[in-house]
């Protein structure tokens, strides 16, 4: 690898089809751009899809990466030539190339563009070479030459002959005139400055009007191609009589200057020869000779006085020089020749063209100082100072603009981008000649930098405080943290998370739930505030990025309590066992303090300030109770007429809105002596208990009887339900009908059978602890079934006593005793059916 700015040639030869080829290529490593050049040299004419070379091998770049840096050619506003097949990294020729349209008569002639790869940037220049092929024989512009010549023209008198044009160049261009034998002239050869040739006719055997007349020679234009190829022209010669002197030019080259651009008709130069002859045979005329075809609208000359002038158009940039001949002869037909050579200044009338090559847009914010955004090509076809260019871009942006390679710039950044600060930029590029007055041309860029994730959500606070009354709903919004990430897009998607922590050894998340999107805190269970009274939750805000980032913040969450419990009584203590009194003494005064009644709220604040008041009381005008503290004392002296029992209610209050309460009772006894105050309270301790069994045992057989009505009921209907179905099973069956007779049933007349009918009483009292039952008989001992079919009547067979003896007799009957009524059952069997009356 070579170091930076190092510039390494590298020379590769070879042969294909018998032609040579020579590679040169040049690696250029520059800044963060590789850059690399290449030249071919190729034939002209090759066919389509023609091979080139092989880019990949001669840039050493791998054809993955080819395609993964979309490698492609970049021309600029020229033809393109040539196509980069990426698949197989070769360059090939995408159209008909030919050497003289492109080039002309410059030598050498090539194209060059440039392969571009992203990713990291590379550029690489590639020039080919367009070697002549002789592929056009040497062409006159006319014809015939006419010539009219003395008779009496000296020896070794001159005659400019016209040029023949051959736009192949090297050895296939025009390379030797030949001259058909005769016995006049003979042909001599000349080059120009530029290397071109042209011939002349020198006399050297003296003409003969008289013998003859007329002279027909051809000249011949050879060039030195294989195989060779040749052009000819008719000389035609007419002998005049004698003229003494040839013209002659004062100069035998001429240098003028124009500007290019200049309006027709400017003036260039004046060319003068003399004519010593007197008479018609001293004048003369002036004209341009062998003027090839693309300068004769540019020039024109005064025959009479040989005054040169614009005639069209002159760019410097197509001609920085012309060299035309001229000619003068005079009526005699003598010639002579000269040479004008006319220089082309230029004139600053270009502006820099400015092409991008590459732009990278958008350009990730991450990217680090001095990533290549764009390669740009400039150039201006003025010359000198007038196509000497600088770029500029504007000011106060992160970027900066370095030269790479001849015409080519790299706009690069300068410092670390933020798209957070600044998410886009407009870039003015300003390319400026150095001409006067300079020209200048801009291009602007508009680029966008992409965002990466690195800005973390943040929240507003860095604590929330937020407050919920107990036993809320579930479900229940709560509170709404807000976060915001600076990032886009994706980037700034934020996702909302519990932390997993744990409230008194419980996850956090079985008390509070969060919406992933929203931030909405919600209570997953209602609150009690005498278990719990604040929550510190860990929320996570976390964005969408790859790799994500995020940010916590803790919330605590106040429970505030609700007035949800009554005041709890501690003293006197109620059960339903005992009783408890306080002992008054007769002798009591004012202000004795019978009890403390005390209580607690497990409420909290003003919901657990308590309050005492009497509800009820025997004697109102005995009593009072404090209340704040709950005392009961007495108001007046105890007497002798005041009731041994006195029964006090008291009322507990608390401060809640709306506020709860409790009772209790207070039993008091006003005596002076233990026995006394037994027997009143032992009565009142009896009472009670046999009021409260009566209750119990009432509310028992309502139930019992309840629940034996809706049985009986239950088996009716279902008996009734089954008789009829297989009474319509029979009716649709079509077999014959069996008889079947169950054991408690006898054959009748052989038709039909005998209904047995049975009755029974069940008493049962709750002063017996034995199980009675009484069989009660028919009101007939016979039972007679009338049939239709005949008369008869058939004797019970089976008496009450041998059924109940069996061990599968249809009723068995035994209850416990627990009715504390005496309940009577009659229950009848009809046919295998039951009826229960109760």
């Amino acid at each position: 690898m070579a170091s930076e700015g190092f510039l390494q040639p590298i020379c590769v030869k070879w042969r294909l089809d018998g032609l040579r080829w020579q590679v040169f290529i040049f690696l250029l490593y520059f800044s963060h751009v590789v850059s690399g050049q290449i030249r071919y040299s190729i034939p002209e004419e090759m066919k389509k899809g023609s091979l080139i070379g092989n880019v990949a091998q001669d840039l050493g770049l791998d054809l993955k990466r080819l395609r993964a840096g979309r490698a492609r050619i970049v021309t600029g506003e020229s033809i393109q030539y040539t196509e980069l097949k990426t698949d197989k990294g070769i360059l090939v020729v995408s159209q008909r190339i030919d050497r003289e349209e492109l080039c002309g008569d410059v030598t050498p002639c090539s194209f060059s563009f440039e392969i571009i790869l992203e990713h990291p940037m590379e550029l690489h220049r590639v020039t080919v070479e367009i070697i002549d092929v002789n592929d056009h024989a040497p062409a006159f512009s006319k014809r015939d030459i006419q010539f009219e010549i003395s008779e009496s023209a000296t020896l070794g008198s001159r005659f400019t002959l016209a040029s023949a044009e051959d736009p192949d160049v090297g050895l296939n261009a025009l390379q030797n005139y030949f001259l058909t034998t005769n016995d006049n002239y003979v042909l001599k050869q000349h080059a120009k400055p530029d290397g071109s040739k042209y011939a002349e006719m020198v006399l050297q055997k003296p003409l003969d009007r008289e013998e003859h007349p007329r002279l027909s020679l051809k000249l011949i234009a050879v060039d030195g191609g294989n195989p060779q190829r040749s052009g000819t022209v008719n000389i035609e010669i007419t002998v005049l009589d004698a003229n003494d002197n040839a013209p002659v030019f004062n100069q035998s080259v001429y240098r003028a200057s124009v500007m290019e651009n200049a309006s027709k008709g400017t003036y260039i130069t004046t060319i003068n020869a003399s004519d010593a002859d007197s008479g018609s045979n001293g004048v003369v005329a002036y004209s341009f000779s062998n003027l090839k075809k693309h300068l004769a609208d540019k020039f024109k000359i005064d025959e009479t006085t040989g005054t040169i002038s614009v005639a069209g158009e002159i760019d410097y940039e197509k001609d920085k020089k012309f060299e035309i001949r001229v000619e003068v002869k005079d009526l005699g037909g003598l010639t002579d020749s000269s040479e004008v050579v006319i220089e082309v200044v230029d004139v600053n009338d270009n502006a820099p063209v400015i092409n991008v090559m590459s732009f990278s847009s958008p350009v990730s914010e991450d990217a680090p100082p001095g990533t290549t955004i764009a390669i740009i090509n400039v150039k201006d076809a003025d010359s000198e100072r007038n196509g000497q260019i600088t770029c500029s871009i504007n000011t106060n942006l992160p970027f900066k603009i370095q030269s790479s390679l001849s015409s080519y710039y790299n706009l690069i950044s300068d410092v670390a981008l933020d798209r957070e600060t600044i998410p886009e930029y407009n870039i003015t590029i300003t390319a400026t000649d150095s001409g006067s007055p300079p020209l200048s041309s801009t291009r602007t860029l508009h680029l966008r930098i992409s965002d990466v994730n690195d800005n973390a959500p943040l929240f507003h606070q860095r604590v929330y405080s937020a407050y919920v009354t107990e036993n809320n709903s579930p479900g229940m919004s709560i509170f709404t943290v807000s976060a915001r990430d600076s990032d886009w897009n994706q980037n700034a998607r934020i996702s909302y998370l519990l932390e997993d922590t744990q409230v008194s050894g419980t996850p956090v998340s079985t008390y509070i739930s969060i919406n992933s999107e929203t931030g909405v805190l919600h209570a997953v269970r209602s609150f009690d505030y005498e278990q719990i009274k604040q929550l510190t939750v860990v929320v996570k805000a976390q964005d969408g990025g790859s790799p994500p980032l995020s940010s916590n913040v803790t919330v605590t969450i106040f429970i505030q309590d609700q007035n949800d419990n009554a005041p709890q009584v501690l003293y006197p203590v109620q059960t339903s066992s005992s009783l408890v009194a306080e002992m008054v003494p007769r002798s009591a005064d004012v202000g004795y303090l019978v009890t403390k009644v005390v209580a607690v709220d497990v409420d909290s604040g003003q919901n657990a300030w308590l309050s005492y008041k009497l509800q009820k009381a025997t004697d109102r005008a005995l009593f009072e109770v404090g209340l704040q503290n709950g005392e009961i004392r007495t108001i007046r002296q105890v007497t002798d007429k005041d009731a041994v029992k006195q029964r006090l209610t008291v009322v507990v209050e608390d401060n809640g809105q709306p506020s709860r309460s409790a009772t209790v009772n207070v039993n008091v006894a006003v005596a002076d002596s233990f026995p006394e105050v037994l027997s009143e309270f032992t009565d009142f301790t009896h009472d009670k208990e046999y009021n409260d069994n009566l209750t119990f045992y009432l509310v028992l057989a309502l139930a019992v009887v309840s629940f034996l009505f809706i049985t009986c009921l239950v088996v009716i209907i279902s008996v009734k339900i089954y008789r009829w179905r297989q009474s319509r099973i029979l009716y649709h069956s079509n077999l014959p009908v069996i008889p079947y007779y169950p054991p408690r049933y006898a054959d009748t007349l052989g038709t039909g059978t005998l209904q047995h009918v049975y009755n029974y009483e069940v008493c049962r009292t709750t002063d017996s602890r034995k199980s009675d039952c009484k069989f009660v008989r028919p009101c007939s001992q016979n039972v007679l079934i009338m049939d239709p079919s005949s008369t008869g009547t058939m004797q019970r067979m089976q008496s009450e006593q041998n059924i109940l003896d069996e061990p599968d007799s249809p009723l068995e009957v035994c209850y416990h005793n627990f009715f504390p009524k005496t309940i009577f059952f009659s229950v009848v069997f009809v046919n295998s059916s039951c009826t229960l009356t109760v």
